[in-house]
């Protein structure tokens, strides 16, 4: 779906590789984006993920860990009714489905983090600073900042 979406464009590289275990050196990147609750949506170890984004970024370099805004639950469980109305996904269980999180009984699962959360999955983590910020009440960004 990538090569086809960038068909016509040159300046890319496609790379598929786990990521809880990047192939990439150490410190090779500033910003580090995990967009879309994506830390959900790999159902591998949080906590290695967010190690393993740290660990390629530089020093003064970001990750950022985006998710949904508690805020925002209705809205989100509205947008996944539709698309399991549109066969996208299975049909939504609603008594497994509640407090950050939608199960599906396709097998689809996807969980909401909060700012605990976060701060659970970094608070052994040296030479890091870890913020939360709520933009728009939709999304909930952990931006971590790699210092020396």
């Amino acid at each position: 779906m990538g090569r086809e979406f960038l068909q016509g464009i040159s300046n890319y590289l496609l790379i598929r590789m786990n990521a809880n275990k990047l192939l990439f050196p150490a410190e090779s990147f500033d910003i580090v984006l995990c967009l879309q609750n994506g830390i959900s949506a790999f159902h591998i170890n949080r906590k290695v993920l967010v190690r393993e984004a740290i660990r390629v970024i530089r020093y003064g370099g970001l990750v950022l860990f985006s998710t949904y805004a508690e805020k925002f639950w209705n809205d989100r469980l509205e947008w996944f009714r539709i698309q399991s109305g549109a066969g996208l996904l299975g049909r939504i269980i609603p008594e497994k489905t509640g407090h950050g999180t939608i199960v599906c009984d396709d097998g689809f699962t996807a969980y909401t983090l909060n700012s605990l959360d976060f701060i659970r999955l970094t608070e052994d983590i040296p030479d890091i600073t870890v913020n939360m910020e709520e933009v728009d009440e939709s999304s909930l960004f952990c931006v971590i900042k790699k210092i020396s």
